[in-house]
């Protein structure tokens, strides 16, 4: 008996992949059939990547062909298995940012907030162009820290296209997720919803020349560090951490997140912050509280820059609850160390500019580039 291929198709279409309502061929599952003889190959792709699923699907094409073409026809069924990527940002480069620095922490609690809030007004008091994405989703502090509660991004008109205009305070230009929801109110967003809320605070806003945008990411290594990175060329990231032990685990795993291979993120350095606690009584008394220089001791072990520690002092916590980032503050001991801390930081991007090439927007199988900082 000679078989025809379009009986094949003909056939195929008394089939549906599972989960989807339209039959094989009119989804576009079937890609080829190929007959030679009593031979029949049949290669399908479907979106459920459970074994049962494949299987059915290998089964059933077996039978409606016997049923249908002939009974002694020897098939071949390839399934192959494309789950259909989750909504995420688009990977771009925004134009106009020079550097990209993603500041995260491998859990919360280690004061990462308050170091990219106080990084980003002392390199605004260096003269740079600075912005500040809080891309903490479910826990946005910008906000407060900058003493903005009440504001709201305006709707400008930026070459026939509308345009979130930043809040700015203190020369920072700042979007957080917190000027669109209110006090009182919980974000239980899932990893989508969370990547296209970014997606418009990125991509929506007119951020202007800016020599710096930070992005103050969630705690810990999930979906919305992985969508920020396939949204952008990420110059290179700090990590923060406090002395302990069970931070430093976590950080160790930030810093991992950033290395591998398929992500390829430069790790500009370690911050430690708590490192010690000094009384305000006692300025000149450093105590130990959660260990001492942890931290540091983890840069050294995975070779990558300590970029300088900064203690555990009352006046830090209160100036960002008042709004006010405690680096503000001239002519005192905290002002010296956040700015020793961000000198380390544009060093460091100065010279992974300088030595590195550009980084590109990871496809989540690969992230875009930035130029040189200002020196």
């Amino acid at each position: 008996m000679k078989i025809n291929r379009k009986e094949v198709l003909k056939a195929l279409e008394h089939i549906s992949a599972p989960g989807e309502g339209k039959n094989l061929v009119e989804s576009g599952a079937v890609s080829n059939v190929l007959v030679f003889g009593d031979e029949i190959v049949v290669d399908v792709t479907i979106s459920n990547p459970s074994l049962q699923a494949k299987k059915k699907v290998e089964v059933e094409i077996m039978k409606i062909v016997h049923e249908k073409v002939f009974e002694k026809a020897k098939v071949k069924v390839n399934v192959k298995v494309e789950t259909p990527e989750k909504p995420q940002i688009k990977g771009k480069a925004i134009p106009n940012i020079k550097n990209i620095i993603a500041i995260s922490s491998g859990k919360g609690g280690v004061g990462k907030s308050t170091v990219t809030a106080n990084t980003a007004v002392t390199l605004a008091k260096m003269g740079f162009n600075v912005g500040l994405l809080d891309a903490d989703i479910y826990g946005p502090s910008a906000p407060i820290m900058f003493d903005v509660e009440s504001e709201r991004p305006l709707a400008i008109n930026v070459d026939g296209k509308s345009k979130m205009k930043p809040v700015e305070n203190y020369g920072v230009k700042i979007l957080s997720i917190g000027f669109f929801t209110q006090p009182n109110q919980a974000v239980i967003w899932r990893g989508p919803m969370a990547a296209k809320a970014l997606n418009q605070m990125i991509f929506d806003a007119d951020w202007g020349e800016l020599d710096f945008l930070l992005l103050d990411l969630p705690p810990g290594t999930g979906d919305i560090h992985l969508s920020i990175m396939q949204s952008l060329p990420i110059t290179g990231a700090v990590v923060v951490s406090t002395p302990q032990p069970v931070a430093l685990t976590d950080a160790k795993k930030g810093v991992a997140m950033f290395q591998q291979e398929n992500i390829n993120v430069p790790v500009l350095g370690i911050v430690e912050n708590m490192a010690y606690f000094t009384p305000e009584e006692l300025p000149e008394n450093k105590y130990y509280i959660f260990g001492k220089e942890g931290a540091k001791h983890l840069a050294n072990d995975l070779e990558v820059p300590f970029l300088g520690e900064l203690p555990l002092v009352q006046s830090i916590r209160e100036a960002g609850d008042v709004g006010r980032p405690a680096a503000l503050q001239s002519d005192t001991p905290l002002e010296k160390a956040f700015e020793d801390l961000t000198r380390n930081i544009v060093q460091e991007v100065v010279s992974r500019n300088e030595s590195l090439p550009p980084t590109e927007a990871i496809k989540i199988t690969t992230m875009a580039g930035c130029s040189a900082v200002k020196k």
